[in-house]
């Protein structure tokens, strides 16, 4: 103990290192979640060391908001990685449209983690600025969507266009998985998408939610990419993102206050658990209908966010 708290420099006798237990079966259906949806798992990582911590009491310590969202984006890094081998595995990664998002998601989420540490001190801006996010990104999963008559629209205003439109059209692209099932669709195209691609980035880094719920949305209802590619892709775009967000969020909280400002005896259990459940997630792919798990998601955003809301309200103003 002695020369690991001399190597490490922190005192590991300091953590309670059984306490945070309950949160590896919790982490796994989190982490399986969020290979099913697409969506970052530290948009329900954040909101439990956030909230239900504090209900729990003081024996359940969080040092900062700054140190949850951290935590939940480290978290979140090894979740996505272990999702990112499955479907790696299963060959349903679309790397080529993965690369605008990240181009423009990388760099702006590194700014919104850095811009984190000068909102240390405003707690319930971060507080009510979550739910907010959460209450925008709950009505845009809840709501209907009809791919099928978007694609009619699409078509429509194809037509419209005439000729010009047609030597616009964007290539076809065609990923065969391993099962030998073959999805053809065209290229993404960001376009005003990228406006949603950095506002998603830079809440990553801020808040620790975003790009995941703005990438999703794009490459299924926008681009029309089949929902077993658009998963796979979406997940390749979150963990670059939320890996460059999460190295500079932690590089802060460990160069404010030393190794033992990152509550590691959370992410003992929390770690390994999301490498389980990013196995388990891709497996279940097709089992789960995508609309029903928006709906569900929806509606958990929903709760988070009139929660996060309520805490933010009664500790400004009562």
């Amino acid at each position: 103990m002695a020369i690991l708290t001399g190597f490490l420099g922190m005192d590991l006798a300091a953590f309670d290192w059984t306490i945070y237990w309950f949160m590896f079966p919790v982490s796994i259906v989190i982490a399986t979640t969020a290979m099913l949806s697409g969506i970052g798992g530290a948009a329900m990582f954040a909101p439990i060391f956030m909230i239900i911590f504090p209900i729990l009491g003081p024996d359940y310590p969080f040092p900062s908001i700054a140190a949850a969202i951290g935590v939940a984006l480290f978290t979140e890094t090894f979740g996505f990685s272990s999702g990112f081998v499955g479907y790696f595995r299963k060959r349903l990664i679309d790397f080529k449209s993965a690369l605008p998002f990240i181009a423009v998601g990388v760099p702006i989420g590194i700014v919104g983690a850095l811009l984190l540490t000068s909102f240390k001190e405003y707690e319930e801006v971060l507080r009510g600025g979550y739910a907010i996010l959460m209450l925008t990104l709950s009505v845009e999963l809840i709501r209907h969507h009809n791919p099928v008559q978007d694609m009619h629209l699409d078509g429509a205003e194809a037509e419209s266009a005439g000729a010009a439109s047609v030597a616009n059209l964007r290539p076809m692209r065609s990923i065969t998985g391993r099962d030998g099932t073959t999805y053809d669709f065209r290229a993404p195209r960001q376009g005003k998408g990228a406006i949603a691609t950095g506002i998603g980035g830079f809440l990553t880094g801020l808040l620790g939610v975003g790009i995941g719920e703005v990438v999703m949305p794009q490459l299924v209802k926008r681009n029309h990419v089949p929902v077993a590619v658009a998963a796979a892709t979406s997940v390749f775009v979150v963990i670059v993102v939320v890996a460059a967000a999460s190295f500079t969020q932690i590089s802060a909280l460990v160069a404010e206050g030393g190794l033992q400002a990152v509550p590691w005896n959370a992410v003992i259990y929390t770690v390994p658990a999301v490498i389980i459940g990013g196995q388990i997630g891709p497996r279940l792919q097709g089992t789960v209908s995508q609309r029903a798990m928006e709906r569900s998601i929806g509606y958990l955003f929903l709760v988070i966010g009139l929660a996060m809301g309520f805490i933010a309200i009664r500790n400004t103003f009562f």
